[in-house]
C-alpha cells in the first residue's frame, strides 16, 4: 500500500493532474456524487480527455497510474463529501427545516416520513415557495453571528493590545537610546573609525607611495589612446530649418484659437551660470510650446555667487535673437503700454509660482489660460520648472539654444579664445592635448560638506564659523545630523588636489601630461597644491594662462570667470569631474555634442577611492590596478546614449543630448565655436573628431 501511495504522489506531481469533482466542489459548490463507478467515470473521462495513447504498452502505463491513482480519487472524494455533509445544516424541527432549505447553499436532503426504510417514498411534493419572512430569518441570524464575531474579534485584540502595551511602551526607549549612541554623546565609541574611508588619509598614503611613484618605469598613457570605446554614429543630415519652421507655425495655428502670439513671458533665471543656461533653454521652450513672445531672460542676483551680471554680460543678444527666428519670437523689452500699466517696472508685474518639473499639460491648462487672459506672465525662479518629457519639437527647441543660439559675448569669448590658444601650445608634448579638472575644493564647498581632512581642531573651529557666517543656523538645526565620516564614505566629500593627482598618476598619466584647474580659489592652495605640482609640475589656471590686465574685467564676478573654465575645460581631450553639480553636467552633454557622442570624461567612482586612500598597506602596484578598472568604466560610461522612445526621457537632456540634438552636429548648423573664424578652436576640434 505504502508503494502504491508513493507511485500515486509520483504521477500526480510529473502528470498535474487535476481532478473535476474537486474543481466542482470547491469552485463551483456542487455536491460530488459518491460511488466507485462515479469516481472510476470522472477519472476514466478525465483521463481520456487530457491524455489519448497509442500502442499495447502505453495502455498498459495508463492502466497501472489509473489504479495507483483510484485510492487517491476514494480520499479525495470522501474528503469532499465529509466537508459537504458538514456544512449542511441541522434539521431539529420542520421551521428550522425550511430555513435550512434557503440557507443550504443549494444541498438538497430527501427526508423519509415512515419509519420503515424499505417503504417506498411518497411521491415528491411540489417544491414549496420561498416566503420572505424565511429570508429575513435568515438575514438576521447572520447579522447576529456577524456581530457575535466582531464582538469576540475586538476582545480579542483589546486583549492582545493590553498585553502588548509594555513592549510598544519600549519602542521610544529604544529610539532615543539609538539616537544618543549613534549621534550623541556616546557616538565617539560606535563611529565610523574603523569603517574603511571613514579617515582622511590621503596626504599620508601619498608620503608613502611617493618614491614609488617616482621612480614608475611603466609605460606612460598617451592622451591620443586614452578613449577606447568606439561608437557607431549615423551619418546625420543638417537639421531641416524650413520643414521646422513650417512644423511650428502649424502647431501654434493648431492649438491656438489665433495665429497670433498668446502674450508675453518673463522668467527669472537663478543659480549659477549652468543653471541659468538651463533657465534660459527651458524658457524659450515654453515659449514655443505657448506659442509667447519671449522677453529676453533676466538673471537674479544669488547669494551665494554674488554675481551681478545679466544676460548681455554673459551671452551675445543679437546671435541669440537672430537664431530663434521662426521658433519663437525674442523681444529686449515690453511693450510701452505694457509697462506703463506697471509703472514701468517689471518687479510690479505679479509673480506666478511653477511647480518644479511641471508637465506639458500644466502649462497648456494652467498657465496659457492666464497668459491669455492678462497678456503677459512673470515666472520666478525658472530654474527646472520644465519636464524632461516633452514633445520632439520642443525638445529640438532646446537643443537649437543650448549649442547654436547661446553664444558668450564678445568679451568672454575673446579671452576664451585666447585660453585655450596657450593652453594647446603648452601642451606641445603631448600634440597639444591637455586634461582638465574640475577642482571643487574651494572654502565654501568643504565648509558646505560638512567633511573633515587634516586640518584638525583649528580646521573644525574654522568651518564651523564659515558656515554660521554664511548659512545662518542652516547647520545648527536640531534636525540636521552631521556625520563627517559617514559623508566621505558614500562619497559626497570634494576631493583634494592631491588625491586627484594620485588618481590621475595611477591611471598612466605621467609628469608631462599638461593639467588645466578649473577651479575657484582653492582652500589653502599654497599647502594642498604643493603635492599636485610634484606630481604633475605642468599646472596650470586661468589665472597663470592670462596677464593680470586681461583678468582685470572679470574679477568679482564669478559667471564670467566660471563661463572662461568651462570654455577651456570644453575642448580639453580628458575632461575630470571631481564632485556634482551644474558646471560638469552641462560640460559632459556639450562634450558628447562635439565628440561625437563621448563624453570624454572621468568620473571616478569616489565611495572606492577613498576606501583606497585610506589603506596604508596597498601596494602602489594594486592601486594602479584598480585605477586602470576605473578609467576603463568611465571610458564605458562616456559613451552612454539613453533610450528615448518618443516620450519617455528620464534622463536630462544637458547631460545626454543624443539623440534629440544629433541633426545640429553638422558643422554647418552648429554655433559651438566661440567666435566665426577661430583658426585655432577650428583646428583643434578638427584633429579630435
Amino acid at each position: 500500500m505504502l508503494s502504491q501511495w508513493k507511485t500515486t504522489e509520483q504521477t500526480i506531481l510529473r502528470k498535474k493532474i487535476k481532478f473535476p469533482f474537486i474543481f466542482e466542489f470547491f469552485i463551483l459548490g456542487k455536491a460530488p456524487e459518491i460511488s466507485p463507478q462515479s469516481s472510476q467515470f470522472h477519472f476514466r473521462n478525465f483521463k481520456n480527455l487530457h491524455k489519448k495513447k497509442k500502442g499495447k504498452k502505453k495502455k498498459e502505463e495508463d492502466e497501472e497510474e489509473e489504479s495507483a491513482l483510484l485510492p487517491f480519487c476514494w480520499v479525495s472524494i470522501y474528503m469532499a463529501a465529509h466537508i459537504a455533509t458538514a456544512m449542511k445544516p441541522k434539521n431539529n424541527n420542520s421551521n428550522s427545516n425550511n430555513n435550512s432549505n434557503c440557507c443550504s447553499n443549494g444541498y438538497r436532503s430527501d427526508v423519509s416520513n415512515g419509519s420503515d426504510n424499505n417503504s417506498p417514498s411518497p411521491p415528491p411534493s411540489p417544491p414549496k415557495p420561498r416566503l420572505t419572512p424565511s429570508l429575513s430569518q435568515c438575514r438576521r441570524r447572520l447579522r447576529s453571528k456577524t456581530k457575535s464575531f466582531v464582538r469576540r474579534e475586538n476582545l480579542g485584540s483589546g486583549l492582545n493590545f493590553r498585553r502588548n502595551l509594555r513592549y510598544l511602551l519600549l519602542l521610544p526607549l529604544l529610539y532615543i537610546s539609538g539616537l544618543l549612541m549613534c549621534v550623541g554623546p556616546f557616538s565617539g565609541f560606535w563611529g565610523y573609525a574603523s569603517v574603511p574611508g571613514s579617515v582622511y588619509r590621503s596626504y599620508e598614503n601619498f608620503q608613502r607611495l611617493w618614491d614609488d611613484i617616482r621612480f614608475d618605469n611603466s609605460s606612460a598613457l598617451q592622451l591620443s589612446s586614452v578613449w577606447k570605446y568606439k561608437r557607431r554614429v549615423k551619418v546625420q543630415k543638417p537639421c531641416p530649418n524650413s520643414t521646422a519652421r513650417n512644423h511650428f507655425s502649424m502647431y501654434r495655428t493648431s492649438i491656438m484659437e489665433s495665429s497670433g502670439s498668446s502674450g508675453y513671458l518673463i522668467v527669472d533665471a537663478n543659480g549659477g551660470l549652468n543653471q541659468q543656461r538651463s533657465a534660459i533653454c527651458n524658457a524659450v521652450a515654453v515659449a514655443g510650446l505657448l506659442n509667447a513672445i519671449l522677453v529676453i531672460p533676466r538673471f537674479e542676483l544669488n547669494s551665494v555667487w554674488r554675481d551681478p551680471s545679466q544676460f548681455r554680460d554673459i551671452y551675445d543678444e543679437e546671435h541669440f535673437i537672430n537664431n530663434l527666428k521662426g521658433y519663437v519670437n525674442v523681444v529686449r523689452e515690453l511693450p510701452e503700454a505694457l509697462m506703463e500699466r506697471y509703472d514701468q517696472n517689471i518687479s510690479n508685474i505679479p509673480n506666478f509660482r511653477v511647480q518644479a518639473w511641471a508637465t506639458v499639460n500644466y502649462y497648456l491648462g494652467v498657465v496659457l489660460p492666464i497668459l491669455r487672459d492678462q497678456g503677459v506672465i512673470r515666472i520666478a525662479p525658472f530654474a527646472n520648472r520644465l519636464t524632461m518629457n516633452v514633445p520632439s519639437h520642443i525638445q529640438l527647441l532646446r537643443c537649437i539654444t543650448n549649442y547654436k543660439a547661446l553664444k558668450l559675448s564678445p568679451p568672454i569669448s575673446s579671452l576664451a579664445e585666447k585660453l585655450v590658444s596657450r593652453m594647446i601650445e603648452r601642451s606641445s608634448m603631448t600634440g597639444g592635448k591637455y586634461v582638465s579638472v574640475h577642482l571643487r575644493f574651494e572654502q565654501d564647498m568643504v565648509a558646505f560638506s560638512c567633511c573633515v581632512y587634516d586640518g584638525g581642531e583649528a580646521e573644525k573651529l574654522k568651518m564651523d564659523s564659515f558656515r554660521e557666517q554664511e548659512w545662518k543656523g542652516k547647520f545648527k538645526r536640531k534636525d540636521r545630523v552631521i556625520v563627517p565620516a559617514l559623508n566621505r564614505i558614500e562619497g559626497k566629500c570634494p576631493l583634494t588636489p592631491v588625491e586627484v593627482g594620485l588618481m590621475l598618476r595611477g591611471m598612466g598619466f605621467d609628469n608631462n601630461t599638461s593639467i588645466y584647474i578649473a577651479s575657484g580659489k582653492i582652500y589653502q592652495a599654497e599647502k594642498h597644491l604643493a603635492p599636485l605640482l610634484e606630481m604633475f609640475p605642468l599646472l596650470y589656471t586661468k589665472e597663470s594662462l592670462a596677464t593680470p590686465d586681461e583678468l582685470a574685467p572679470f574679477e568679482g564676478y564669478s559667471s564670467k570667470l566660471a563661463a572662461l573654465d568651462y570654455t577651456v575645460s570644453l575642448f580639453s581631450e580628458v575632461f575630470v569631474t571631481t564632485q556634482g553639480g551644474n558646471f560638469p553636467q552641462f560640460l559632459m552633454g556639450h562634450r558628447r555634442f562635439l565628440f561625437n557622442g563621448h563624453s570624454k570624461t572621468i568620473k571616478p567612482d569616489k565611495r572606492k577611492l577613498v576606501v583606497l586612500l585610506q589603506d596604508m598597506d596597498i601596494s602602489w602596484k594594486a592601486f594602479k590596478d584598480e585605477m586602470e578598472v576605473m578609467l576603463a568604466e568611465s571610458d564605458r560610461k562616456g559613451m552612454m546614449v539613453p533610450r528615448v522612445k518618443k516620450f519617455n526621457r528620464k534622463t536630462s537632456i544637458y547631460t545626454y543630448p543624443l539623440p534629440e540634438c544629433a541633426c545640429l552636429q553638422s558643422s554647418n548648423n552648429s554655433t559651438f565655436r566661440l567666435t566665426e573664424g577661430a583658426n585655432v578652436l577650428n583646428s583643434h576640434h578638427e584633429s579630435t573628431r
